[in-house]
């Protein structure tokens, strides 16, 4: 591990789409550069849910201090604002610790609500509200409960993927309770920190590819157990926790709905069509990413770079 010192607050970002190879490499250069791993996964923050979300492994979290993982139960809800705010408590306790801190992951949200300073609504849920609009959605579809977001709020529909719901109902919640729009109320205030960016990403079809094998590994590594374990709980295949990419597929394979052939495909097409929206939002949120081909890195240059950002005034 280099020993170095460091001016300001610095925070090491390492993002990009799912299956790119973000936790191998973290914790590369968490050893060579004494960091610690704050994780930016809105999925690998429920307990019981290990192999679907492709957790850091025991082994890695014993190698390397990870944080932000297994904060809540299945049936649990973490806010945008609640994950910004421990986020924060996780960076300047490693700071305390002379550590850097490193937020890794692809949930775009988490990671730019942090690097940005966002804002958050202090608006509590209003599960009346999110169950009638959520049967508006069903009755109407999603492109119809979109319409309505973008009649109130265009700026913050702008920045919204119509099919997720949950997104599109939340920010039409935060208007309808308070009268004020999200996008105005969601302002940035700049944050203390140093940000270095790196951005990981890879050729779409070797991309796809990669993320293709993980899912059948995953199937290998006993994905179907784990959600067979789950429904046993009791925990409802509705539950936002279960829209993690297979977790619902495999649901329905276990209740005889699908087959396991076809709910393995549909999560290979699922998990593509998320790695297009990842890319969406980290195009439209690039405040200076360096992007590496994940495959092209030299990781000894990489960490000698990173060390000499770490030393600028």
């Amino acid at each position: 591990m280099l020993k170095m010192r460091w001016s300001g607050k610095p925070l090491l970002v390492l993002l990009g789409p799912t299956a790119v190879g973000k936790t191998s490499l973290a914790i590369e250069l968490a050893e060579a550069l004494g960091g610690e791993i704050i994780g930016a996964d809105s999925r690998q923050v429920y307990r019981q849910m290990d192999i679907g979300t492709a957790k850091p492994t025991p082994s890695q979290c014993q190698q390397i201090p990870h944080h932000l993982i297994n904060l809540i139960n299945p049936d649990q809800n973490l806010s945008l604002a609640e994950y910004q705010t421990q986020a924060y408590t996780a960076i300047e306790a490693i700071l305390e610790r002379n550590h850097l801190p490193m937020l890794v992951g692809g949930t775009g949200q988490y990671i730019t609500a942090v690097t940005e300073g966002w804002s958050i609504p202090a608006v509590p849920p209003n599960e009346a509200l999110r169950e009638e609009l959520e049967s508006f959605a069903r009755e109407h579809g999603a492109v119809a409960l979109y319409q309505r977001l973008e009649d109130v709020d265009p700026s913050a529909a702008k920045g919204i993927d119509y099919r997720n719901v949950r997104r599109v109902i939340r920010a039409l919640e935060v208007h309808m309770t308070t009268g004020i729009p999200i996008s105005v109320l969601q302002q940035k205030r700049p944050t203390h920190y140093r940000t270095y960016q790196l951005g990981l990403t890879l050729d779409r079809d070797a991309l796809y590819a990669q993320a293709d094998q993980r899912v059948d590994q995953m199937i290998l590594d006993g994905f179907v157990d784990e959600v067979e374990a789950l429904l046993e709980k009791g925990y409802d295949p509705q539950l936002p926790s279960m829209s993690g990419l297979g977790y619902r597929q495999i649901a329905a394979h276990l209740n005889k709905v699908i087959s396991l052939a076809d709910a393995i495909t549909d999560t290979k097409h699922a998990t593509h069509d998320f790695i297009r929206r990842q890319f969406t939002w980290f195009r439209g949120h690039d405040n200076g990413i360096l992007w590496h081909n994940r495959r092209d890195i030299d990781t000894g240059r990489l960490i000698k770079s990173i060390a000499q950002w770490l030393q600028q005034d």
